[in-house]
Parts: C-alpha cells; sequence; structure tokens
C-alpha cells in the first residue's frame, strides 16, 4: 500500500503510533495522477499540496507565450504552491510529468491531523524550514553560477531527471535554450 510509503518516511523523522498510522490509511488522501495531469493552473486557487509517493512534477509560469520551468519535484519530496490555503490565485501550473502517486493534503485534512497528533505539526515546521533553507542556498547558487555550472551540479544532485524530463524542459529549468544545452553536453563529451 501506498500509504506505507507515508508511514516509513514520517517514522524517519518521529514515532509513528498505530493510531496515527491507522488515521494515515483511512484518510483516503493518496490518489493517482496520469501523465500529462495539470494538478493546479495559473489564476486557479490552490487549495492542495502534494506529497510525491512515485512520479515527477514539474513547476511552470507562462511568459509572453513560453513556459518556464522553476523546478521539478520527485520521490519523498513535498510540493506546496506559494499561495496554497490563501484564497488567491495561482501565478503558476503543477504538471505530472509522469504517471504520479501522491499524498494530497488540504488546509481542513491538515488542521484534523494536528489537532490529533501535536507532534505532526512540529515536524511539519521542521520540515518546512529545513526546506526553505535548502531552497535559498540553492537559489543563491544558481545565481552566482554559469549555464554549464548549473547543468554540472543539475547532473550530480539530480541525476535521474537527465532520463526523466524532456531536454527542453530541463533547458528551460537551468535558463537557457535548447540548443545551449546542446552546446553545453556536446562540450563535456569533448572533455570526457
Amino acid at each position: 500500500m501506498m500509504e506505507n510509503e507515508i508511514i516509513k518516511y514520517l517514522s524517519k523523522y518521529i514515532p509513528i503510533t498505530k493510531e496515527m498510522e491507522e488515521v494515515i490509511n483511512e484518510s483516503g488522501f493518496i490518489k493517482s495522477f496520469k501523465k500529462g495531469t495539470i494538478l493546479l493552473e495559473e489564476g486557479k486557487i490552490s487549495n492542495e499540496c502534494f506529497f510525491i509517493i512515485k512520479g515527477c512534477i514539474r513547476s511552470f509560469h507562462i511568459k509572453d507565450g513560453e513556459e518556464k520551468t522553476t523546478d521539478f519535484y520527485t520521490e519523498e519530496q513535498a510540493v506546496t504552491p506559494s499561495v496554497y490555503g490563501k484564497r488567491i490565485p495561482s501565478g503558476s501550473y503543477l504538471e505530472c510529468l509522469e504517471e504520479t502517486i501522491t499524498g494530497v493534503g488540504t488546509p481542513e485534512l491538515e488542521t484534523e491531523l494536528y489537532q490529533k497528533f501535536p507532534q505532526l505539526e512540529s515536524l511539519t515546521r521542521a520540515l518546512v524550514e529545513a526546506i526553505m533553507a535548502k531552497q535559498q542556498d540553492e537559489m543563491d547558487d544558481f545565481k552566482m553560477s554559469s549555464p554549464e555550472e548549473r547543468y554540472l551540479h543539475l547532473l550530480k544532485t539530480r541525476p535521474d531527471l537527465m532520463q526523466r524530463v524532456p531536454q527542453h524542459q530541463i533547458a528551460s529549468y537551468l535558463g537557457i535554450t535548447p540548443e545551449s544545452l546542446s552546446r553545453i553536453r556536446k562540450r563535456m563529451l569533448r572533455k570526457e
């Protein structure tokens, strides 16, 4: 059962009681999405966040009619839109790049779980702080590095994306054209 993946992940951080396990298993918040499913559209209200059990989700914006990829999320990563639960329209899209299985959270479900299990709220807060710090470090590195350094960093830290994501989306994520990505890859092959 996919709920077991959530339990396994949470148990890395806090002891999981039988009662907690039962509530998670009975909550029905595990959902499957087909490849190509748009989970969030620009202009829509975001009332769901996601924890990826299996699959890949891409975040992107459309600027001047062109898609600009801002992130990729894979197994054991949380996807929380910046407008989640705020009742304001989203400025971005979320798309499943593969068949994807996620835990789907809502503000109502979070409130219910936090009331029953206060330790989950502490865990969530700690995880969010760690994620935010990591994202800030990644943003700083991204701004200060060349396109080739960004590509090398992506190869080193997330090599699986090269097989899972179309190259034009990788290029968009790196802030370069597909042609520039192709030139970088050719240069690297010549160096080897």
